[in-house]
Formats: C-alpha cells, sequence, structure tokens
C-alpha cells in the first residue's frame, strides 16, 4: 500500500485532471496511471467508505435501495439498466433475475467494495462500487432521484469495514490468455462436441474442456456455424431491431459480472466512435474503433439453433453479445433470424 502522503498527492490530481479535462472517474485514473480503484480507496475518509464482505451477503440487501441503476462495463462497452435488485440468490454463482436487472456475478473475483458520495452540479451522487484485485471496476449500483436514501444509508452502516484507512493495495492485471497452436487442438472432437451441444451455456465448457480460446473456437467451428461479419454489423442489427421492434438480449459483461437486457429498443444513436441506445430504463455505450472481430454464431440447443452476433476487441476479450429474445422451450424469433440474415458474410 502507498504511503500517506502519496495517497494525499494521488487524491488532489485525481480530482485536478477530473476537473480540468472534465473526464470521468476511470479515465482521470488512467491518465494518472493508477487503477480507478486505488483512485478510490484515496478518497477513503471523504467521499468513499470502504466496505466489508461477503460481497455476495452485500447484494442480498440491494432491494432495500428500491429502484436504482446498475452498470456493468468492460474496456469497450458499458450496460446501463434502471430497475430493482430481485430474486438475488447465491450457489457458485450470484443470481439477480428480476424484470429489469439481470445478473450473472462472480464473486471470486469482487475483492474490494466502496460506498462513494459525490456532490455535482445534479447533487449528492450515490453508489456501491466494486472492484477486483487489480482495481478495475467489476459491477456499480448508482442511486437515483428515486431510490431510497435510507435504505441506503442502513447499508453503509451495516457493511462499513472496521478499515478505514485512505488507499488500496492492486496487482498487475493478468496478462490475455494465448491460444494453443491450432495443430494442437483435437478439433474434430471439438467440431462434433460443438454439434452436440444441447444448451448455449454449454460452449464456456466445450472451450475449457479442448482448451480453446474463444475466438479460436469460433474459427474451428463446425462449417456454418460460425463466420466474421463486418464490424459496422452492430450498427445494423441494433438499428434494425428497433426499426422493427425485434425483442433482443443484450450481454455485456467482466471476470466479475454479466449483465443483460432483454426487451426491445428505441433510440439508437451514433456518436462519433459510439454506438448507443439511449432508452428510458437501458443505456448501451459500444466503442466501434475498439471492435477487432465480429461474428455470427450457431449453438444448438434442445430448442433449435440459437444465433447470436458477437464482438471481440483486439486481445480477443469479448465485448458484447446479441441475442433475440428468447425463453426455454421457445423456438428463436424469426424476426432476429431476418436480421442476423441479412449481415453479409466476410470473405
Amino acid at each position: 500500500m502507498t504511503q500517506p502522503l502519496e495517497h494525499e498527492k494521488q487524491y488532489q490530481a485525481f480530482h485536478a485532471i477530473k476537473q480540468e479535462k472534465k473526464l470521468r472517474n476511470r479515465e482521470a485514473a488512467q491518465a494518472l496511471g493508477i487503477s480507478e480503484g486505488e483512485a478510490i480507496a484515496n478518497a477513503i475518509g471523504r467521499e468513499a467508505i470502504r466496505l466489508r464482505g461477503p460481497f455476495n451477503e452485500l447484494i442480498a440487501d440491494v432491494p432495500k435501495l428500491g429502484r436504482v441503476m446498475a452498470l456493468t462495463r468492460n474496456e469497450g462497452t458499458v450496460h446501463e439498466k434502471i430497475g430493482t435488485y430481485a430474486n438475488v440468490s447465491y450457489d457458485h454463482v450470484g443470481l439477480v433475475v428480476g424484470p429489469d436487472i439481470d445478473l450473472r456475478l462472480f464473486y471470486s473475483q469482487w475483492k474490494h467494495g466502496y460506498a462513494v458520495t459525490e456532490e455535482s452540479p445534479k447533487g449528492t451522487q450515490r453508489s456501491l462500487q466494486f472492484y477486483d484485485a487489480s482495481g478495475i471496476a467489476v459491477h456499480k449500483i448508482h442511486l437515483k432521484e428515486f431510490s431510497d436514501v435510507d435504505g441506503w444509508n442502513w447499508l453503509v452502516e451495516a457493511y462499513q469495514h472496521t478499515d478505514q484507512a485512505p488507499g488500496q493495495t492492486v496487482t498487475p492485471p493478468n496478462a490475455p490468455h494465448k491460444a494453443k497452436p491450432d495443430s494442437e487442438i483435437d478439433q474434430k472432437g471439438f467440431a462434433d462436441a460443438w454439434l452436440a451441444m444441447k444448451d448455449t451455456h454449454d460452449f464456456f465448457m466445450l472451450l475449457r474442456k479442448f482448451g480453446v480460446t474463444r475466438t479460436q473456437g469460433l474459427r474451428l467451428a463446425p462449417e456454418g456455424h460460425a463466420w466474421r461479419v463486418s464490424n459496422d454489423a452492430v450498427k445494423q442489427v441494433l438499428e434494425t431491431a428497433a426499426a422493427d421492434n425485434t425483442s433482443i438480449m443484450c450481454f455485456v459483461g467482466n471476470h466479475g459480472n454479466i449483465q443483460i437486457h432483454t426487451g426491445p429498443i428505441k433510440n439508437v444513436k451514433e456518436m462519433g466512435s459510439w454506438i448507443n441506445v439511449l432508452d428510458e430504463n437501458f443505456n448501451l455505450h459500444l466503442r466501434m474503433d475498439l471492435i477487432a472481430d465480429s461474428w455470427v454464431v450457431r449453438k444448438p440447443t434442445d430448442d433449435g439453433i440459437v444465433t447470436s452476433l458477437e464482438l471481440f476487441d483486439a486481445d480477443g476479450e469479448i465485448m458484447a453479445q446479441f441475442f433475440g429474445e428468447r425463453k426455454p422451450g421457445k423456438l428463436e424469433l424469426d424476426a432476429w433470424r431476418n436480421i442476423i440474415q441479412q449481415l453479409p458474410a466476410l470473405a
């Protein structure tokens, strides 16, 4: 952990660069060469309060906050949903399965938590922020004007850590996983296992079993089950779904959480390098200039073929996945298949 004087220097520099360049917390921390988690921890005793775990127990009490905004992001995509945390449970994976907020929480990656109160031109902003061991945000919960502040006060007091010293030790992030040469992969076995899938959730275990990275797996897919499309495909898909009122599913995540939107979208806006969905209870912000590869993927299930558009960055990390809305026991929407069929395949 850095020394108190260093915390103070970083705290002052962080707020100075935020104000001067009108940066968000993540961007200001990057400009200083520290993680966002470190920047927030430097504010303990001021804007931030360190929270204790177990964080699955804390999340089980988040329904006390009423309607809030859930935010999950990765390097190139931000997913925001307004709603109530409902049907919260925890087994080997945490679940929040409400009509609006739908999460898959991997708590083993949740190492640090903070309650943050900041003053802004819009008034007092309150949030719960959770970070991994490297100080990278895995999930945030923002109170809105309609949220329950009494519930917030209770939760912060109940989960306040005994250690309220500023600063936080972080570890360097893991290097991106390197793919094995294709020649070392049982390609026939992999393709056969792909065709035998019964559920889209089997795909992760399929990759692990054969020691295949995700983009490598798409390259080695059985014929007709994965192909590359233009990196502009996401713009076309979102605009067409909005125009046709086709209900979609949008998955955005990181190694600590996956956040899902299900339903129609309406207001799709391109702003510079960003493609955005700006609806009342769902916002998506995706940097198209960070998309390195876009794939259409077809996975067999007990309910027939399920088709997705999957976007990857230069490190092979998944930025976002899009599906047609579907429920177990139901076939994929014809309207969604029609949208995907309009995307020309790349050679």
